[in-house]
C-alpha cells in the first residue's frame, strides 16, 4: 500500500495533515491526520484520526452514462504509487480543491481532485499513453521570474520509460468543470506528454525530482536492473500561446549499481545522491561528469 502525507504545521504544538492511502482494487482512502501534545499522556501525544473521503475506479464506472458500451475497470487495477500536485489550491473558489496523481498497473496515470470540505475525491483526468504498468509517479512546481507557474508531472513504467507532462491547463479546466457541475464532473484527457527518456531495460521502481539552485531539475530514477540514472533537465516556457519546452542538457547512469532492484533513490544535493536496494545497500553517490561515482 502507497502512503503520501500532506502535513501543515498549526501550531509549535500542533499539526494537521492529509494522509492519503492507496493500493489494490482501485482504491483511495483520505483520512485527516491531527497530532497535538498532551503532557498528561504516556506517549505525549494525542492523536485523532478522522475519515475524509474514499474513491473506487468501479463505483465511477457504475455512475457512467451509456456504460453497456465501455469495457468495465478491472477491479484488480492497483494504484503502485501516489504524489501530490504542489501548488494547486484553488483558493479563488469558495470550496478550494487539491490534486493528486497516481500511477496505475492498468497502464494509466490518473490525476484526482480532493475537496475536504465536501468530503469528495474526484476522478479528474487519465491516460492511457504508457499502455503498460506505470510504477511511480512525481509531480513538481516550476516558478517563471515573472511568477508564471507550471504543474509538471513524471512518470515512469515497467519499460524503463521516464515521461514528463505539462498538466498546468488539465487542472484548470478540472477546476472550472468541477465548480460548474458542483464537484462532479467526466475526467478529461491528460493531453499529450511534453517528453519521454528511455532511462532503463525494465521497470522504474525509484523516482526523485530535485531543482538545483541554478534553476534545471536533476531527475533521478532507480530500476529493477539494478541501475541508476540522472538527468538535468531544462524547462522553458513559451512566450503568449506557446507550450512548455523540456531539454536534456546532461544524462549519467551506472549501469550496476547495485546487485538487485533499486528501491528508493533520493537526491540530497546537487552533487550527492542516495540509492537504496534489495541486495541490502545502501550507497551514497557523488554526481560527475561520467557517471555516478
Amino acid at each position: 500500500m502507497e502512503s503520501v502525507a500532506l502535513v501543515a504545521p498549526v501550531t509549535a504544538l500542533e499539526f494537521a495533515g492529509d494522509v492519503l492511502l492507496a493500493g489494490g482494487r482501485a482504491q483511495i482512502e483520505c483520512y485527516r491526520l491531527l497530532c497535538a501534545a498532551d503532557l498528561a499522556s504516556e506517549s505525549a501525544v494525542a492523536c485523532q484520526v478522522t475519515h475524509v473521503a474514499s474513491h473506487r475506479l468501479d463505483e465511477h464506472w457504475e455512475r457512467k452514462k451509456n456504460r453497456h458500451k465501455l469495457v468495465k475497470v478491472d477491479p484488480e487495477t492497483r494504484y503502485m504509487s501516489l504524489s501530490v500536485i504542489p501548488g494547486t489550491s484553488s483558493e479563488h473558489l469558495p470550496t478550494p480543491w487539491e490534486f493528486l496523481a497516481a500511477a496505475c498497473s492498468d497502464g494509466s496515470v490518473r490525476v484526482f481532485g480532493l475537496l475536504e470540505a465536501a468530503r469528495k475525491l474526484v476522478l479528474v483526468a487519465e491516460s492511457f499513453h504508457h499502455q503498460r504498468c506505470v510504477l511511480k509517479v512525481e509531480a513538481f512546481l516550476h516558478t517563471r521570474a515573472g511568477g508564471e507557474r507550471r504543474h509538471l508531472l513524471c512518470s515512469a513504467a515497467t519499460d524503463g520509460s521516464v515521461t514528463f507532462w505539462d498538466i498546468t491547463n488539465p487542472i484548470k479546466d478540472a477546476v472550472d468543470a468541477l465548480h460548474q457541475g458542483e464537484g462532479e464532473m467526466q475526467p478529461l484527457a491528460l493531453g499529450t506528454p511534453l517528453l519521454t527518456v528511455m532511462a532503463h531495460s525494465c521497470g522504474v521502481n525509484s523516482l526523485h525530482i530535485h531543482q538545483t539552485p541554478e534553476g534545471p531539475y536533476l531527475v533521478a530514477s532507480g530500476s529493477d536492473d539494478g541501475s541508476i540514472h540522472v538527468c538535468l533537465l531544462e524547462v522553458a516556457l513559451g512566450e503568449g500561446t506557446a507550450g512548455t519546452c523540456l531539454c536534456v542538457l546532461e544524462r549519467v547512469a551506472r549501469p550496476c549499481a547495485h546487485a538487485a532492484h533499486v528501491t528508493g533513490i533520493r537526491v540530497l544535493q546537487p552533487d550527492l545522491l542516495l540509492s537504496a536496494s534489495v541486495d541490502q545497500r545502501l550507497t551514497l553517490w557523488r554526481r560527475g561528469p561520467e557517471a555516478p561515482q
